[in-house]
Parts: C-alpha cells; structure tokens; sequence
C-alpha cells in the first residue's frame, strides 16, 4: 500500500489516484520513492517526489496537451497515480525491497511504471522490477555520473552504485546499457575498466558535443534494441548543467541544457519501446524558484506525451509548425 510521506496528499498533476492492490486498467503508473538514504553528499532528494507532482503553474486537472506532439500524455493514455512507495531513510535494503514489489506489480499488469526519485540508488529496484516482467531490458541512463562504484561508506547500496549491482545481478546486460551526459572526475581508472569489460557503452560530453547528441543517441537507441525488447529510462536531472537544474546533490558543470534534456526524452520514447522511467536526483532543498522540480514534472510529460504519440501510429516531424495560416 501507498502514502504520501512527505507534504500534501496530491497525484501528479490531479491524475486519477490508484491502489497497487487492485489496479486499474492502466498505461502507466506514478510511483513515489521519497528515498535519500542512499547518498554520498547532499541529501534532500526525499522530497523530489512532491515538488515533481504539483511543479507547475497550470491547473492540477490532469489534462496537459502538448503543444509539440497534439497529444495530451496524461488523457489520451491512461494515467494514474498510486501515491509513495512507503521508504525508510535508515533502512536502505527494506527500502529497495518495497520499491521492487512496486515496480514489479505495475510492470506485471502491463503498465509503466514511472518513478520519481528520491536518489540514484532507487534505479536498482526500478530496473529490477521492470525487467522481472519482460524477457529481456535495456537502460538508456542520462547521467553526469556512471554509478557503477563497488562499496560507498561500507554499502553496496547507494546513488552511486546501482548500476553495477544492476549488471553484477543479470537484471540488465553490461552491453545493453547505454549512458549519456558523463563528464567531472569520477569514477576512476579501476572502475572505468570494469565497465569495459563489461560492454557498457558511455557518452561522455566531449563526445557529445563533437558529434553531436543526436548522432549519439541514434548510435545508442541502435544498440538498445538489439535484443531487447524493452527499455528502460532513467534521468538523473544532474545530466543537465547545474546553472539550469540547481536543485540536486552532486552538481556538475558543463552538462546538457534543459532544451537537449527534453528533446532526447522526446525522441526515446518516440522510438524506443519503453517500459519504465525513472526520473530521480531532485533536492528542493537546493533548488531555487523551483527549477529543477520543473524541469523534473517536464521530464515526466515529455516521455508520456511521446509515448502515446507513439501509440497514435502517426510520425511525428519536428518541423511542422504550430499554426498553419492560410
């Protein structure tokens, strides 16, 4: 069962609220992971969740019609809400347990699952759960960092290890994990090369920005679904540059901007088959004027406007303009 553990009992924009024990017909579900037990700097991400539910200067009608797609992500799929995963900030492997039967029993039923985060760590019991329900997951990880560290202050559980422990236990392929954005100091040379050895593909910035993002992605969507027949999306905000999302624990400089963070969600699930999505790393203690919380509630409307503008059956062309004339 699910509660709102930190501030207003609210859905994500005044979607439909749902119970995990008896679930609707759905396309996808919200989920809550209010967790920040498992950072190594500065916590705060516990109430990511909230902020990302009510970011926004519209009405809380569940209706958002994208102006882009000419679909609205939350009508013309079904979207519903189930509320905060029940997480305790001392506890970090009951914690990931709770999450996976979540993750788990939404994916099971045929929907996505997108969580909003709560810290990296929470990726794992995502990833996990989703690929529980499906023969075979790939991850599309946008990322300032590559989270493949060992032991962090005694823990294999932490915001900077998931995906190793997602690779080391099988959910998720070493070469089907695609990370986009990476940049800064860690990790090292010895985790560097355990990441080799296992395939992992990594997009650091200066590759990036040689070639261009969108040469980048279509490499990685390429390798994605190559045996796969799922994806997984999870977005750490702090892929994007700290001076357009300020509100998150390890900023970075030099990263995406808010406009290419937006444009790469649209274009993943415009094109992959995506079966789950997680959006986490947002601290509203550290954010000013709520922009990382905004950017967090956008994350989440792009991938849902896209995917049901992939269901539509139509193709999409960025050039289209708004209105005609005559």
């Amino acid at each position: 069962m699910t509660i709102a553990m930190y501030g207003p009992d609210l859905t994500f924009l005044g979607v439909r609220r749902c119970d995990l024990d008896n679930l609707p017909d759905a396309d996808a579900v919200i989920l809550g992971a209010p967790f920040d037990g498992g950072t190594s700097h500065r916590p705060g991400t516990r109430f990511g969740p909230m902020a990302m539910r009510q970011a926004c200067y519209l009405p809380q009608d569940g209706s958002r019609p994208s102006l882009a797609l000419r679909v609205d992500g939350l009508r013309d799929l079904r979207v519903f809400d189930a509320g905060d995963v029940e997480m305790f900030g001392g506890d970090v492997e009951r914690s990931l347990s709770s999450l996976e039967r979540a993750v788990h029993t939404v994916a099971a039923s045929g929907a996505i699952p997108v969580v909003l985060g709560g810290d990296h760590s929470i990726a794992l019991p995502d990833v996990t759960g989703v690929s529980r329900a499906h023969e075979s997951v790939s991850v599309v990880h946008f990322d300032a960092h590559a989270d493949t560290g060992e032991i962090e202050f005694g823990s294999l559980y932490g915001h900077g290890q998931p995906m190793r422990r997602l690779i080391e236990s099988g959910a998720v392929r070493g070469d089907r994990f695609l990370q986009i954005g990476l940049r800064g100091y860690w990790p090292g040379p010895s985790i560097l090369d355990w990441m080799a050895q296992h395939g992992m593909r990594s997009y650091e910035m200066s590759e990036i920005v040689a070639r261009g993002l969108d040469e980048c992605l279509s490499e990685a969507f390429a390798i994605a679904t190559d045996g796969c027949d799922a994806v997984f999306l999870s977005v750490d905000v702090d892929v994007v540059d700290p001076g357009m999302a300020p509100g998150t624990g390890t900023p970075e400089p030099g990263g995406l901007t808010a406009r290419q963070l937006l444009d790469a969600v649209r274009r993943c699930c415009l094109e992959l088959p995506v079966a789950g999505l997680d959006v986490v790393e947002v601290s509203p203690p550290y954010d000013h004027a709520e922009i990382t919380a905004y950017l967090g509630n956008r994350v989440v409307l792009e991938a849902l406007s896209a995917i049901a503008r992939r269901r539509r059956g139509d193709p999409w062309d960025p050039r289209q303009p708004l209105l005609a004339g005559r």
